[in-house]
């Protein structure tokens, strides 16, 4: 019930102005998000690489409604990544020690008439931009509704950038078949819960029926030839995938755990430092709400934190 809530409030235009204006929020805010700038996301890439982490960069909007909305998005990954690469931070191809991660709402996949298309476009553009930085580019997953046309942009993207990764979220019931496809594809994937909301004949609405679809998918993904990247806060998941990459013999720099920026940040560093590879999920941008509410709704520790800090702050 708390989980549809927050997703329910993660829309509301309402709630968004009323959060987004009270001066409290912001430091709250600064706990999962880089900040607003290219500078605070290129400062927090620095500091993160120092530590032994690896980060994969998201530039906060979606929903996009302008095209000219879409366009600036792309140029904003476009400038992201020549930064990168200009401060040492990208290089290595599906190594690189930082990617961006983007979502085709942000960049066009909801206009009309053609929003598929021009989403397919930008994030070429994007891809064309990583190849030149040495990066890759990992095309996000929305609600169920964008599912198969997200697919079939990376699908269309992978014939010229191999490299290009695809998301699968384990609450849907479509997932242990779109994991199949891609193993055998040989993708790269990051396999995590998922946040959004979808009807319960298209979603399972238990944690334990999650959890369960999680597992299952991460034994296919780790069992194909492509490279998995398990996106998970879950102690239990996490011994899974260590366990299934042992039981797979993938060599520790065949997949990698990732991470959201600002939580359970010791247990990411205790695994870099175990010789993981370790990348955190990185949003920056002014367009923090939706993304702040699901976050939320992922984990209650994170609601609980998120009211102590307002409480403390009051």
């Amino acid at each position: 019930m708390l989980r549809r809530t927050l997703l329910a409030a993660s829309a509301s235009t309402r709630l968004r102005t009323a959060i987004t204006a009270a001066a409290l929020t912001r430091n709250v805010v600064d706990r999962f998000v880089a900040g607003e700038t290219t500078a605070d996301a290129v400062a927090v890439t620095t500091r993160l690489l120092g530590e032994g982490l690896l980060a994969s960069l998201d530039h906060l909007g979606e929903d996009t409604t302008e095209p000219e909305h879409a366009a600036a998005a792309t140029q904003e990954y476009e400038t992201l990544l020549g930064l990168l690469a200009a401060a040492g931070l990208s290089g290595g191809g599906t190594a690189s020690p930082a990617e961006v991660s983007v979502k085709p709402t942000a960049v066009g996949l909801r206009l009309s008439p053609h929003g598929e298309k021009t989403a397919t476009e930008n994030i070429a553009r994007i891809c064309a931009a990583a190849q030149a930085a040495g990066a890759t580019v990992t095309i996000d997953m929305e609600d169920c509704e964008a599912v198969e046309p997200t697919l079939r942009i990376a699908a269309d993207l992978r014939a010229e950038f191999p490299w290009v990764g695809s998301v699968v979220q384990s609450y849907l019931r479509r997932s242990e078949r779109d994991c199949a496809a891609l193993a055998e594809a040989g993708a790269r994937v990051r396999l995590c819960k998922g946040a959004y909301s979808a009807p319960a004949d298209e979603a399972f609405t238990s944690a334990r029926g999650v959890d369960g679809s999680y597992a299952r998918c991460l034994r296919m993904l780790m069992s194909g030839p492509g490279y998995t990247m398990v996106a998970t806060h879950d102690p239990r998941l996490i011994r899974i995938a260590s366990a299934q990459a042992v039981r797979s013999g993938r060599g520790r720099g065949s997949f990698e755990f990732q991470m959201l920026y600002g939580v359970r940040p010791a247990e990411q560093r205790r695994l870099a430092e175990a010789g993981q590879r370790m990348r955190v999920y990185v949003p920056y941008g002014g367009d923090w709400y939706g993304y702040l509410m699901r976050r939320l709704a992922e984990r209650p520790a994170n609601l609980a934190f998120f009211l102590r800090a307002l409480a403390s702050r009051g």
